[in-house]
């Protein structure tokens, strides 16, 4: 995947300008259907990259969080988010990212974790050991529930039965921190942390995930232990430890 690695750190390159000349200045925030916010910064942002995938893959697909899909028929297709945790971007706080993955015949190989505001990058790559900034990463060990650190972009992503899923995990975690949104798939990646869970998720606030986390050694799959591709139901769970994740899968399908 050389060639399409290459384009997709072109991707990461191209819109981290495109994103920070719009952080901490005045923004007009535009309301989607689904009542979350969008702004000028994520479409300029989709768009620049739309036009590199393009000119370089003119068969591949795309699928955006801002402007849809197209070619979804194709054996390639490239899953953009251009800012992940918009509310954060809007409120200048700097913990928000791009996401760009690559799938072929549905499933993640390419993807990437970028950090426009701290100047840091995951990359994974099917095949190869995830990096962060240039360097070689590994999750870390913990098996036991007890000792875990647990991340979720917010506790009030879970809706219906979902809530009390996450809950006997929670309980049983030794703590639980919210509102990092992507960051907390790259620090377990890092082997900072140890369980992420969350729900609710577009197919593109996950697909880029999936070869950061693998490459470094750790486990992600939908809470029944499927993989995670362009059929996902939104539900994710990561974990650096395979006991880890058949223990929080266990609890969140009791």
């Amino acid at each position: 995947y050389s060639r399409e690695l290459a384009l997709a750190e072109m991707l990461a390159d191209t819109t981290r300008p495109v994103v920070m000349k719009h952080f901490r200045e005045p923004l007009d925030i535009i309301a989607k259907d689904d009542a979350s916010p969008v702004t000028i910064a994520d479409r300029e942002a989709e768009k620049a990259m739309r036009v590199l995938v393009g000119e370089t893959f003119p068969d591949h697909g795309i699928l955006g969080e801002e402007f849809g899909a197209h070619n979804m028929d194709a054996d390639y297709v490239w899953v953009l988010d251009p800012i992940d945790g918009t509310k954060a971007f809007i409120s200048g706080i700097p913990m928000f990212g791009t996401l760009i993955s690559l799938c072929r015949a549905g499933k993640p190989v390419i993807g990437i974790i970028d950090m426009p505001a701290l100047n840091e990058r995951w990359i994974g790559c099917e095949g190869t050991p995830s990096t962060f900034n240039a360097k070689p990463i590994n999750v870390r060990s913990c098996a036991r529930l007890g000792d875990a650190w647990l991340y979720a972009s917010s506790p009030h992503m879970f809706e219906g039965d979902d809530f009390p899923a996450f809950e006997r995990v929670r309980k049983q975690a030794r703590h639980a921190l919210y509102g990092v949104d992507c960051y907390a798939y790259g620090m377990l990646a890092n082997g900072a942390g140890d369980l992420v869970i969350e729900a609710t998720m577009g197919i593109h606030d996950f697909c880029a995930l999936v070869p950061v986390i693998t490459g470094a050694g750790g486990f992600i799959s939908d809470w029944q232990g499927q993989p995670l591709g362009l059929q996902s139901d939104g539900r994710v769970l990561a974990a650096g430890d395979q006991a880890m994740a058949l223990k929080a899968r266990e609890l969140l399908n009791a």
